[in-house]
């Protein structure tokens, strides 16, 4: 009921701003408000990589600790996950770290999982386990993480995607980052196994490449750098300190990642490695996953809400980014509500201002492009002219995905009951 209030009532906060710009500022649009701050944000974040930058090169960032070399538990969660499984285990079996097994859990699979978990585990006996939970357990991949997590007792936790793929060095380079006491977790990352399949998969490739761009930024603040799931490392002690996984969110990853960051946690980004999955192939597929994505995280932060703003224990900074963060959900309804607005002016007798926001809304298009396109550029290997061209698509993608899923979540929080479940997008057995 906490969230269905809150959001309502920054939608109805939202609205008020709208009508006020609208009387007390009738020649300035709305929507450059909504331009000036994602320059802004997205300009602290670029001075912020370029100083850290700056500063590594006179006193060079040392997170080389070979001493420090802690047990690793890899938890596998999979559900129907028979045409991934084996080739994941046959890749992350070759990991070049001295102490690490792998637990793989399996969720009441109703294909062929269970089988195959056990003939890995017998196959690498030293380093594989499995465990079959019950029909009856409780669902949801929190739920299966926590069981893993009463399973075993290593200092570190990592946890992959049942399609999961890296180089054997993945833990030599991720490792180290959880060396410093203040580091709690460390995500890599993503990219995807099937980037060349169709458009929509080179689309969430590059946008993957803007996110990376973006959690980078925030790493080099220091700020709410968010675990991704896939190739995500967690103390022990972290998770214990946060009473392990929430069991009411469907966004494992995310709700941890704030239970974090109200613990005053660092999560850091590392990038000299990465962690490769399968990018879901269908336009039907893509906006299933994202809605989850989305409900998830709005959930995360109106649950947490008076702890990220008004607790003394997280760090102001640390509470300014998860607000301006938030911000990307706010934009769509933002947008949205506008158009809405302006037909209501219009209609009242009121002078258009289809124009001027037009060209905002056109603004606001090249700032995606332009930050798709330096995100591309620095972690592609490609020309100007295909980043370029790849930018734009991928602009037209994500403004579209997102304004379609954030008002369809906005509308699912409000009207309808909280509900558990936990979506698997589909494999493709030839991407692994």
């Amino acid at each position: 009921m906490k969230d269905r209030v809150l959001l309502a009532l920054l939608i109805i906060i939202l609205w008020i701003f709208l009508i006020l710009i609208k009387v007390y500022l009738p020649e300035i649009p709305s929507t450059l408000f909504v331009l000036a701050f994602m320059i802004l944000y997205c300009l602290i974040l670029a001075m912020a990589q370029m100083w850290i930058k700056i500063r590594s090169r006179k006193t060079p960032l040392n997170v080389d600790k070979p001493e420090y070399s802690p047990l690793v538990n890899i938890f596998i969660p999979a559900h129907n996950e028979e045409l991934v499984l084996s080739a994941t285990i046959e890749n992350l079996i070759k990991i070049d770290y001295p102490k690490y097994n792998i637990l793989i859990i399996n969720d009441r699979s109703k294909d062929n999982t269970a089988q195959i978990a056990k003939e890995l585990s017998e196959k690498y006996p030293e380093k594989v386990k499995y465990h079959t939970r019950p029909d009856d357990a409780f669902p949801g991949k929190s739920a299966v993480l926590n069981d893993a997590f009463n399973m075993t007792d290593g200092e570190v936790i990592c946890v992959f995607d049942a399609d999961a793929k890296v180089e054997p060095d993945f833990l030599s380079k991720m490792i180290p980052y959880l060396a410093d006491e203040e580091v709690k977790a460390v995500q890599a990352r993503k990219v995807m196994l099937n980037k060349n399949t169709n458009i929509l998969t080179q689309c969430q490739h590059y946008e993957y490449c803007m996110d990376v761009n973006v959690q980078l930024g925030r790493d080099s603040l220091r700020a709410a750098v968010e675990l991704r799931g896939n190739g995500q490392l967690i103390k022990r002690s972290a998770v214990e300190a946060v009473d392990k996984w929430n069991l009411n969110t469907v966004t494992d990853d995310l709700d941890m990642s704030t239970r974090l960051h109200v613990k005053n946690y660092i999560i850091r980004l590392c990038t000299d490695t990465c962690v490769k999955e399968e990018a879901v192939e269908s336009f039907k597929a893509i906006i299933r996953q994202r809605k989850r994505w989305a409900e998830g995280s709005i959930r995360r932060y109106l649950d947490y809400s008076d702890q990220i703003i008004f607790s003394k224990e997280v760090s102001r900074k640390l509470s300014l980014d998860m607000l301006a963060y938030f911000s990307e959900f706010v934009l769509p309804v933002w947008l949205i509500s506008d158009f809405i607005l302006q037909v209501v002016y219009i209609l009242a007798g009121g002078t258009p201002q289809i124009l001027s926001n037009l060209l905002v809304l056109a603004a606001i298009g090249a700032f995606f492009i332009t930050l798709l396109f330096s995100s591309i550029l620095k972690f592609e290997r490609c020309g100007i002219l295909f980043a370029f061209i790849a930018s734009i698509k991928t602009a037209i993608f994500v403004i579209i995905l997102w304004t379609i899923v954030v008002i369809s979540v906005v509308f699912k929080i409000i009207f309808t009951k909280r509900s558990m479940k936990w979506y698997k997008p589909d494999r493709v057995a030839g991407n692994s």
